[in-house]
């Protein structure tokens, strides 16, 4: 798996490296800014780019932007959106509009290099990841009396876990249930909640985060 980093913060960059380096990641580059990472991209056509939200010169949005031009230029390449704070709204949208190889994670998470390397190889492999804390915030948004309230304490786990992007057995494996059990919860979350049944992963995710995304806007 080879990778290219940005984050303007030259302590921050390396400390990716080094994790990355104990997990079996090859960094093929870093950058300090949207510019360099695109370049970097071009130039070493990695597995994965690794980016921060925030970049230079306005610490804003530049770093999604970036990720939004490399994603249309090598549709088929990972990308992980790292941020220091939760940052619900931009990022979400993005995932929403398109969540295929595409992960929204914590910069807290990269000290977990076993669950980070994990999200890496989902990514790249087409799905996608989004931070439980992302997740927990557009829950915690929808209102008192809106559709999320027709689930049931279980049914809310359950459906956290598929926006974040795990698979049945890993819900499974999360949740100590039975395949059989979780895949009973999804159909049930699936019609309570009026979404399509969603076949694939992918398009579960899709689902849920424009559902969650809506429901955080109303």
């Amino acid at each position: 798996m080879r990778a290219v980093i940005a984050d303007d913060n030259l302590l921050v960059r390396r400390g990716i490296v080094g994790l990355l380096g104990d997990g079996g990641v090859e960094v093929a580059a870093v950058a300090a800014d949207a510019d360099e990472l695109v370049q970097a991209v071009d130039a070493h056509m990695p597995d994965v780019a690794i980016v921060d939200i925030r970049m230079p010169p306005t610490h804003t949005d530049e770093g999604l932007q970036a990720a939004q031009a490399i994603r249309a230029r090598h549709p088929d390449m990972g990308i992980v959106i790292v941020s220091e704070h939760v940052e619900v709204g931009v990022a979400t949208q993005a995932l929403a509009a398109s969540p295929e190889r595409l992960g929204y994670v914590l910069k807290q998470r990269i000290t977990d290099i076993d669950d980070f390397v994990g999200t890496l190889r989902r990514v790249i492999a087409g799905g996608s990841a989004l931070d439980p804390q992302v997740v927990s915030g557009l829950l915690a948004a929808q209102r008192d009396d809106g559709p999320l309230e027709a689930l049931t304490p279980r049914e809310r786990e359950v459906l956290a876990l598929v926006a974040e992007g795990r698979t049945d057995r890993g819900i499974a494996e999360a949740l100590w249930l039975s395949p059989k059990t979780v895949e009973t919860h999804v159909r049930t979350i699936f019609r309570k909640l009026d979404l399509p049944s969603a076949p694939s992963e992918n398009r579960r995710v899709h689902a849920v985060l424009t559902f969650l995304d809506l429901g955080s806007r109303t």
